[in-house]
C-alpha cells in the first residue's frame, strides 16, 4: 500500500470554521481523484456528521470500549469521503489518557483498503487530544480569522505544539476573510510575533472568503462544496487542495507513534535461492 498524506486541521478556538475547512478540505481532495478519509477527532464534541448529513451508528467511543473495530465505523460522504465519526456530549471521551490517544492513531494500521490522504479534523484549544494528534500527522493546518482572539489563541496553540509535540512547520488558512489582501495582513500580524518569540515556519496556503452559501449549506446538513459548487468558497476550498496535494510529505519514521506508520516502512527484500 501507498504512504498516506496526513493533514491534522485545528484551530486556538472554536467558531472559526476549523471543520467547515476539514470537511470540505476533504470533499476537493476527492472530487480532484484522491481516496480521503476524514477523521472527526474532537473526541467529545463530534460534528462532522451532522455538516456532512450522516447518521453513523457506531463512532470512536466503540472502539475505545472494545464493541467494535475501527472499520466498523466508518461511513461513506459526499464525493465518496469515507469519515470515521466520533461522539458527541461524552467527557470521558474528551479526556483520554495518553495511552489512549495512542490506540487510536495505532487503530489505523488495521484499516485495510488504500487511502491517499487522511484529513483529521482536531478540537479546537490546546487539550492533550489535539496535541497527540498533532505530533502524529505530517502537516498541521491551523485555520484562523481576523478577531484579536483567534490570533492569540493560535499563537499559543502554535507554542504548546512546538513545545509539545515538536511541531515546527504550520500551514496557516485565513478564514472568513473579504479578500486575498486581507488574509494576507492577518497572516503577517500573526507572524509578526511568531517570528519575535518562536522558533516555528509559518506558510500561508489559503485563503477562504466569508460566504453566505456556506452558512446555508450548513443550515441543510450538507458540504457547501456538494450543494453550491460554484461559489468562491468552494473555488477556494479547491485550490487549497490542489496546493494541498504537492505539499511534501516524510516517508521516513520520525520516532514517535503516527498515523498509518507501517506503510512508510520500506518493502522487505526478497531472496531468491539459486
Amino acid at each position: 500500500m501507498n504512504p498516506v498524506q496526513v493533514i491534522a486541521v485545528t484551530s486556538g478556538k472554536g467558531g472559526v470554521g476549523k471543520t467547515n475547512v476539514s470537511v470540505n478540505l476533504s470533499c476537493q481532495l476527492a472530487r480532484q481523484g484522491k481516496r480521503v478519509l476524514l477523521m472527526d477527532a474532537d473526541l467529545g464534541l463530534a460534528n462532522v456528521d451532522i455538516l456532512m448529513g450522516l447518521r453513523p451508528t457506531r463512532n470512536l467511543a466503540h472502539v475505545l470500549a472494545g464493541e467494535c473495530e475501527l472499520r466498523d465505523t466508518l461511513i461513506t460522504g459526499a464525493f465518496g469521503v469515507t469519515l470515521i465519526p466520533a461522539a458527541s456530549g461524552m467527557r470521558n471521551m474528551a479526556d483520554l489518557s495518553p495511552a489512549q490517544h495512542a490506540r487510536l492513531v495505532q487503530a489505523f494500521s488495521t484499516l485495510e483498503d488504500d487511502y491517499d490522504v487522511l484529513v483529521v479534523d482536531t478540537a479546537a484549544g490546546i487539550s492533550d487530544s489535539v496535541v497527540s494528534f498533532s505530533r502524529a500527522s505530517q502537516h498541521v493546518l491551523v485555520v484562523i480569522t481576523e478577531e484579536p482572539t483567534s490570533l492569540a489563541d493560535a499563537y499559543g496553540l502554535i507554542k504548546v505544539l512546538a513545545r509539545d509535540a515538536g511541531v515546527q512547520k504550520f500551514k496557516i488558512v485565513c478564514n472568513m476573510v473579504s479578500s486575498d489582501a486581507q488574509a494576507r495582513k492577518i497572516f503577517e500580524r500573526l507572524c509578526a510575533v511568531t517570528e519575535r518569540f518562536l522558533d516555528v515556519h509559518l506558510t500561508l496556503v489559503g485563503a477562504i472568503p466569508r460566504d453566505e452559501f456556506l452558512r446555508k449549506a450548513v443550515a441543510r446538513q450538507k458540504p457547501v462544496s456538494e450543494l453550491f459548487p460554484a461559489t468562491e468558497s468552494v473555488q477556494a476550498f479547491s485550490r487549497l487542495a490542489m496546493a494541498a496535494t504537492q505539499w511534501r510529505s516524510s516517508n521516513s519514521l520520525r520516532g514517535h507513534i503516527e498515523f498509518f506508520f507501517e506503510r512508510m516502512l520500506p518493502a522487505p527484500e526478497v531472496s531468491i535461492a539459486c
